[in-house]
């Protein structure tokens, strides 16, 4: 998520460390305002002795031109940066005048990112609307949509859902849908009880971030996707605005959830347990698993967003202990 403090200390045990638990920096208050953490309390937690693995597709650093060489000449592509078995990130091209049919997922929310070109979106209960780079489109569950590709240029979006999550079509024939059901399965007739999905503070429909950005020169982002399967915060600010890069400070890592990011805009430092600092561009996906430190900050002299993926809302924060006496 965030570079934590750069006063921390580094004081370290065998096989445990001492950490601060659900504590959070100046730039994570700045971001996320009215989500402020209660004081850090002192605990011990497990950390593995191993730097944390990567499980195929995984990587710590797929850069978007990698991808686009690699499909070079297709003018429709997809393909899966992320499947942990809890949430899924991929990739999708689609040449101008490509449709996704109308369709609903029944118990998870989908969102994704428009990185290139424009998507015309219908969302069920909203006007129709255009998405194009820097825009956000947030998916509720039980809540039919569809979209097309538009404009003279591909589209390409970042979709994030759950892992496994099923897709429903409408029966508006005796015909069953044209896309291929999952292996293993057949597409059968049936009916459903549902509400589309509904939005609060934390879930709506459309965000442009270049939009927003120019309209209030202090943006600095937020949460905006709140579900209990998932969680996405907009982070978005200035290297200028952060303090000196500290390159021992470590940041923080997460018990539980892996955590990965979109470079939504501009240019972001990360620092991954195991790896080798590097400067990830717009476009690129950097995956970081559960229980990997990590340190992660804008970088350069132009704006800069990453989008936070992780699977659990507000989930913890492991950091360095501070030199002072523990909370307990």
């Amino acid at each position: 998520m965030i570079l934590g403090p750069d006063t921390l200390a580094r004081m370290r045990t065998p096989k445990y460390l001492l950490v601060c638990s659900s504590v959070v920096c100046l730039a994570t208050v700045a971001v996320q305002g009215q989500d402020q953490r209660p004081p850090p309390t002192a605990v011990w937690a497990p950390k593995p002795v191993r730097t944390p693995s990567y499980t195929p597709p995984q990587k710590p650093w797929v850069k978007l031109s990698d991808l686009k060489a690699r499909h070079k000449g297709d003018a429709n592509w997809r393909e899966h940066v992320v499947d942990d078995g809890r949430l899924t990130g991929e990739y999708i091209s689609a040449a101008p005048g490509s449709k996704v049919s109308r369709r609903l997922h029944p118990d998870t929310r989908e969102w994704f990112a428009v990185v290139e070109g424009q998507v015309r979106v219908e969302l069920e209960g909203q006007a129709p609307f255009t998405a194009t780079r820097g825009s956000l489109v947030n998916i509720p569950r039980q809540t039919f949509y569809s979209l097309e590709t538009i404009g003279d240029a591909p589209s390409l979006r970042w979709i994030v859902n759950v892992a496994r999550a099923k897709t429903l079509y409408p029966r508006e024939s005796a015909e069953p849908p044209a896309a291929a059901p999952p292996p293993g399965m057949s597409w059968v007739p049936v009916m459903v009880n549902r509400t589309a999905g509904q939005y609060d503070q934390f879930n709506q429909p459309h965000i442009n971030i270049h939009e927003a950005a120019a309209k209030n020169e202090k943006y600095t982002g937020g949460r905006w996707v709140r579900d209990d399967k998932s969680e996405l915060l907009i982070i978005y600010g200035h290297e200028k605005n952060l303090p000196p890069l500290d390159p021992a400070d470590k940041g923080h890592y997460h018990p539980e959830s892996a955590e990965f990011w979109l470079i939504f805009t501009g240019q972001i430092r990360h620092a991954i347990e195991g790896q080798p600092p590097f400067i990830a561009s717009e476009g690129d996906i950097v995956y970081a698993p559960a229980n990997a430190w990590h340190a992660t900050r804008f970088y350069g002299p132009e704006p800069a967003c990453r989008l936070s993926i992780t699977e659990y809302v507000g989930n913890t924060l492991l950091l360095e202990p501070r030199t002072e006496t523990p909370r307990r």
